[in-house]
């Protein structure tokens, strides 16, 4: 099979065009939106991209690799787990992420009814995150999002702090005992932080503790609120 030219061997010298032959090729940002929040398992990363087939993810991870932007790593004992990690480098797309997300909104066949997954929907929490300016002192609220694309796996479990100097999500496996907590579905917690719908409303989200911090972290994150 003859190699893919790229840009600059069209004699385009554009970064942009440059970009576009990192991760232009289809499925290699979703791929990239997966690892965007910490490192996963091969297995993982196909049941998160739905569609994706495996000999397809070993290429793109593979691309993702030689240019430098993923990297294989084996955890330690007892596990010893082969993972897949964005570099340094490769994390800095998440601005390109964000970019591409704003851009999308405004497209009149972007499929609002589709689900997501759960890195997805705090990604796209992370993307309109705004701090809290009346907050005195930090808030913590824990996240479990169950993934309704595919209700059998268990919830992946985040930590949301916010502060009057920001909101900041990330992915937290046992993260400490918060303000809150909020059990979802990524189809629910997608209505309520994009689609507006007040979480109060939605059968498939569940709150303990502080609901006035939960309130205060869907203002802070929402995209209705953006």
């Amino acid at each position: 099979m003859p190699s893919r030219r790229s840009y600059g061997s069209y004699n385009d010298g554009c970064a942009a065009a440059h970009a576009l032959d990192l991760v232009g090729e289809r499925w290699t940002m979703i791929v990239v939106r997966e690892l965007l929040l910490g490192p996963k398992r091969f297995t993982d990363i196909q049941r998160d991209v739905i569609g994706i087939g495996p000999a397809v993810l070993s290429q793109r991870l593979h691309g993702l690799e030689s240019h430098g932007l993923a990297m294989r790593r084996r955890l330690p004992r007892p596990g010893r787990t082969e993972v897949y990690e964005l570099t340094e480098w490769g994390y800095s797309l998440e601005a390109v992420n964000t970019a591409l997300s704003m851009f999308a909104v405004a497209s009149p066949e972007l499929p609002l009814a589709a689900d997501m997954s759960p890195d997805t929907v705090v990604l796209a929490m992370r993307a309109h995150a705004r701090p809290v300016a009346e907050a005195t002192d930090e808030e913590r609220v824990t996240l479990h999002l169950t993934d309704s694309r595919l209700p059998d796996t268990e919830p992946v479990t985040y930590l949301a702090r916010m502060s009057a100097d920001a909101t900041r999500v990330e992915r937290a496996a046992d993260p400490p005992t918060g303000d809150a907590q909020v059990f979802a579905t990524t189809r629910d917690w997608k209505a309520c932080i994009i689609g507006g719908v007040p979480f109060e409303e939605l059968s498939g989200v569940t709150v303990s503790g502080d609901r006035d911090a939960v309130r205060r972290l869907v203002d802070s994150t929402s995209l209705a609120r953006s």
